[in-house]
């Protein structure tokens, strides 16, 4: 096999791969964590062995849903914090970000952060510890964005690694509380949530030939 057919079938691969993850993402969009490789499977017009085929398991699937999502949220998280404004608008652009994306899919962040609720495990084969990769990677990519922008002084990259993964454990558990209750307005819960973090922020300066924050 020439290179140009190897290059024609790796390509034919990856659109059959992103076919197949749009047809997951639809069948997510309807049914939330209750989302079965069954229905998946009849979604894309194939059957169970050849979704497998392309995913390994149903863990596999998971994590490619997971990493096309938390690939999409971060991207706007960071034209938030790139927007030209000031700091304190920007943290508030950022929470609010992260807000209005799980409200305007609340089945997608279910089947991200809750897997568990989609009942038998024989059939789903996910549980809670499928979302801890997603939001540790949320944490070191924002504890590098914080280290990219901010001088935190001494231990500044332990630092910021602290910070990235506080501030996304509290938007996590703050949003999912909020988009359960539903107990104040996101704008109201984006300004708490931005006082609790302002005094340090406030405080540190911009690192020297960075991005600034």
């Amino acid at each position: 096999m020439d290179t140009t057919q190897r290059t024609d079938q790796q390509r034919s691969a990856e659109r059959r791969r992103r076919e197949l993850l749009e047809a997951a993402d639809r069948v997510v969009l309807r049914e939330g964590p209750k989302a079965s490789m069954n229905a998946i499977a009849a979604e894309a017009g194939i059957t169970k062995p050849i979704l497998y085929r392309h995913f390994g398991d149903k863990g596999g699937l998971y994590a490619a849903l997971a990493q096309r999502h938390t690939d999409a949220l971060l991207a706007s998280l960071r034209a938030a914090l790139d927007a030209p404004s000031d700091r304190r608008e920007r943290v508030e652009a950022t929470l609010d970000t992260y807000l209005a994306a799980i409200e305007a899919r609340p089945q997608v962040y279910r089947f991200l952060m809750h897997p568990e609720e989609g009942g038998s495990q024989s059939d789903q084969g996910f549980d809670g510890r499928h979302s801890i990769p997603v939001l540790r990677r949320m944490g070191e990519e924002l504890g590098q964005v914080i280290e990219e922008r901010l001088d935190l002084g001494p231990g500044t990259h332990q630092l910021a690694r602290i910070w990235g993964h506080g501030v996304v454990g509290m938007m996590h558990a703050a949003g999912d509380w909020w988009l359960g209750e539903r107990p104040c307005s996101r704008t109201e819960l984006v300004h708490s949530l931005a006082d609790l973090l302002w005094g340090r922020l406030a405080a540190a300066g911009d690192r020297v030939g960075g991005p600034g924050f």
